[in-house]
C-alpha cells in the first residue's frame, strides 16, 4: 500500500473497533461520534479491500484479515505513542554522551576541573571535550554540530541560539611580585592611573588584535596605554605578567585563583570599566534534549559562585 493517500487516523479508529467490537463504544473510546466511526469504517474496508468486520447480532465480528492485524497495530500504535509522550528520562550514571564546549583557556582553568571532578562522580560515561574557540565566529560551530556549547560574553545572536547567562566578570590588573615600580602598593589596591599608563601591557586576544575593551575604558577618561604584546591564551599572559614588568588585564575570579599559583598580585584598575556577561549559547535544537539539559544544569551550578556580584545577571 502507498502510504502517501492513506489516512493515518483511520488506524486509531480501526484498532478501537478490534478492541470494542461496536461503533459506538469504539466512537466513546477514542472520541469520535458513532456516524464518524461508520464513515471511518467504510474508508477502510475502500482502503484495505476487505470487508474487515461483520454484523453479528449486537456485535462486530472481524474478518480474519482484521484480526490478523490486531496484535501488531496495537503494538505499532504503542510505539507511536511512546515515541511521542516526550524526551526520554536521563539516568548520568549510565550516560554515554558525548559533548564539546568551546571556550577561552579561562573554562580550562575555572570549570574544567571541577566538572571533571563532578561528572568523574555522577556520570563517569559521559566524554567531555574543550576546544578553542573559532576567530571571529564564536556561533558558527553551534550550527554545524561541532560544538554543543560555546562558553563567550554576551553578544546578539540569530534566532536559532539559545542562551543562559552564567556570571558577571569584572577585570583586574596583574603584575609580578616584586615589581619595582609597585613596591609600596598594597595588593587589591587601587593601581595609579599613571603608573598604569606608563608600564608595558600584555593583551590576551586569539586574534592577535592591539585593542581591547580596556583600552575603550580608558579613552572615556582621556587616556590610553601601551601595549607591547599580545598572546592567544589568559596563561599565557598570567606567565609572562609573572616573568617580566609588564601588566595586564584580565578577570578577577581567573586573577586571584593564579595569584595562589604564579608569582603575581592582583590589583583594581583605578578607572571605571565594564562588567562583561558570560553565558553558554547553544543550538535551539538541543534545548529540550535531556542529556545537554542535564549538562547544562551542572554548569551553571559550577559558575554560578564566581559572579562578582557588581551586577544583576540579566534574563535569558
Amino acid at each position: 500500500m502507498n502510504l502517501s493517500g492513506f489516512d493515518l487516523n483511520l488506524l486509531r479508529v480501526l484498532d478501537a473497533l478490534l478492541q470494542e467490537n461496536s461503533t459506538v463504544a469504539a466512537g466513546r473510546r477514542i472520541g469520535l461520534s458513532q456516524p464518524a466511526v461508520s464513515a471511518a469504517l467504510g474508508r477502510l474496508r475502500a482502503a484495505l479491500g476487505d470487508p474487515l468486520f461483520v454484523r453479528v447480532g449486537q456485535r462486530l465480528e472481524p474478518t480474519p484479515y482484521a484480526i490478523s492485524l490486531a496484535e501488531p497495530l496495537r503494538s505499532a500504535l504503542n510505539d507511536v505513542e511512546a515515541m511521542l509522550s516526550g524526551p526520554p528520562e536521563f539516568d548520568p550514571a549510565k550516560a554515554t554522551d558525548r559533548f564539546t564546549l568551546s571556550g577561552s583557556d579561562f573554562f580550562a582553568e575555572m570549570l574544567m576541573p571541577a566538572l571533571g571532578d563532578h561528572l568523574a562522580r555522577l556520570a563517569p560515561g559521559i566524554l567531555l571535550q574543550l576546544v578553542d574557540l573559532v576567530p571571529d565566529n564564536y556561533i558558527a560551530p553551534l550550527k554545524t554540530h561541532e560544538v554543543d556549547l560555546a562558553l563567550i560574553p554576551q553578544l546578539e545572536c540569530p534566532a536559532w541560539v539559545d542562551w543562559q547567562p552564567l556570571f558577571n566578570s569584572s577585570f583586574a590588573v596583574i603584575a609580578r611580585r616584586g615589581h619595582p615600580a609597585l613596591t609600596a602598593l598594597t595588593p587589591d589596591k587601587e593601581m595609579p592611573l599613571d603608573l598604569l599608563c606608563d608600564l608595558g601591557h600584555i593583551l590576551c586576544s586569539p586574534e592577535g588584535q592591539t585593542a581591547a575593551m580596556g583600552d575603550s575604558a580608558l579613552a572615556a577618561v582621556g587616556r590610553k596605554r601601551r601595549v607591547v604584546m599580545t598572546l592567544p591564551v589568559f596563561y599565557g599572559v598570567f606567565s609572562t605578567v609573572a616573568g617580566s614588568d609588564h601588566i595586564a588585564f584580565v578577570p578577577q575570579q581567573m586573577a586571584h585563583q593564579m595569584a595562589r599559583k604564579l608569582n603575581i598580585n592582583v590589583y583594581t584598575p583605578p578607572f571605571p570599566m565594564p562588567t562583561p556577561v558570560i553565558g553558554m549559547y547553544w543550538h535551539k535544537r538541543a534545548t529540550n534534549a535531556p542529556a545537554h539539559r542535564w549538562l547544562r544544569a551542572q554548569i551553571a551550578a559550577l559558575m554560578q559562585p564566581l559572579n562578582d556580584g557588581e551586577a544583576d545577571l540579566p534574563q535569558a
